[in-house]
């Protein structure tokens, strides 16, 4: 039996404190969602009719539920997202008039496209009259497959395990994933989108390429290699015989696995100097920076005009080349955010949500 009713769903966006560029590794992470969101509310329709009103982007869709679902192009995710939810065995009996709305920065590295995917996933899934739309899980894995896996695109699940449960996450990338909620309430974020225009596949594409291919040749001379637990100083010792290029990121990956295990001994404490908070994530940039090369001049500046304002840390969020950077700024939002403002971006005092939720 479906749901009858108007639905109304948002779904937060993300910040990767820890494990950037690491989930696709099958590494572990620390993310939070911050209240930036999509919203996707639907009256329903007495047809099988799906009109998709996106006016933030411009775009209008009406699919036939009746027929087979093409896409008409790749990332086609409003699209992606029905045909994964009917595959599933979820029943959609009716039509309704949707409408999209957000605030997260678009193609920014704040996981916009997968707050999306986790809002449309559990509109479907409530539509469908389904228990399963209140598990979290269950929504962060469809909608990681409507995302992902239907368009043959690199990427982990860190997006919608965030944006779907909400809160401060440890995540362990590896299959099974698992999921931890640390606790801790973390405040003082301050997110600064430069405004570039990042390239996101690209960016992925290259960086996973490169690793995989020091981690093969890494495995052909360290006895029972493995990524996750062979330790630091051997991979090190090891990798200096590398290709410069290939290197510098396999060394920069270990660094970063390193310090997102720091981070998460200080953070599951529930008790943590910030200023030691702050010094990690001043860490790991450094490594994205200059071992991944992930960051842009812009970034850098953005970073460097925060912790001049008087934050303790800042880091590149997302996959890089643009995009945006946030900066832990507990006590001096204000000053940090209007410090990203002069230097070019688009500031966003933000906090940590609890996750993608109807709403009234």
């Amino acid at each position: 039996m479906a749901f009858d009713g108007e639905i109304a769903v948002v779904a937060p966006g993300r910040i990767c404190l820890f494990g950037e560029h690491q989930d696709f590794l099958g590494l572990r992470v620390i993310a939070s969602a911050i209240n930036l969101h999509i919203s996707i509310r639907g009256r329903p329709r007495k047809d099988m009719l799906m009109v998709l009103n996106m006016p933030d982007v411009r775009e209008v869709d009406e699919i036939d539920l009746t027929k087979p679902i093409a896409y008409r192009r790749s990332r086609d995710y409003m699209r992606s997202c029905i045909n994964v939810v009917l595959r599933e065995g979820y029943e959609l009996r009716h039509g309704y008039d949707v409408e999209v709305r957000g605030n997260i920065p678009i193609n920014a590295g704040t996981s916009s496209s997968s707050a999306l995917v986790i809002a449309w996933v559990k509109f479907l899934l409530i539509a469908a009259n389904s228990a399963d739309a209140d598990d979290a899980v269950t929504v962060a894995k469809l909608a990681h497959r409507a995302e992902v896996i239907e368009f043959g695109e690199p990427g982990g699940m860190m997006d919608h395990y965030t944006s779907s449960m909400g809160g401060t996450l440890f995540i362990d990338c590896i299959e099974p994933i698992s999921v931890e909620r640390l606790p801790v309430e973390l405040h003082g974020f301050v997110l600064g989108d430069s405004l570039e225009r990042k390239q996101t596949l690209s960016v992925l594409r290259q960086s996973k390429e490169d690793v995989l291919t020091g981690m093969n040749q890494l495995s052909e001379w360290i006895p029972d290699f493995d990524l996750r637990v062979t330790p630091a100083d051997v991979i090190l010792e090891y990798a200096q015989q590398l290709p410069e290029h290939i290197r510098r990121k396999v060394v920069a990956n270990v660094h970063n696995r390193e310090i997102c295990l720091q981070a998460l001994d200080m953070l599951r404490s529930g008790e943590f100097d910030p200023n030691e908070l702050g010094k990690l994530l001043l860490e790991h940039q450094r490594h994205l920076r200059d071992g991944l090369g992930v960051s842009t001049p812009k970034i850098d500046a953005m970073v460097k005009a925060a912790i001049t304002a008087g934050a303790l840390g800042a880091k590149i969020n997302g996959s890089g080349g643009g995009g945006c950077m946030f900066a832990y700024a507990p006590g001096c939002e204000e000053r940090v955010a209007k410090a990203l403002e002069d230097a070019g971006g688009r500031a966003y005092i933000i906090e940590i949500d609890p996750g993608a939720r109807r709403v009234v």
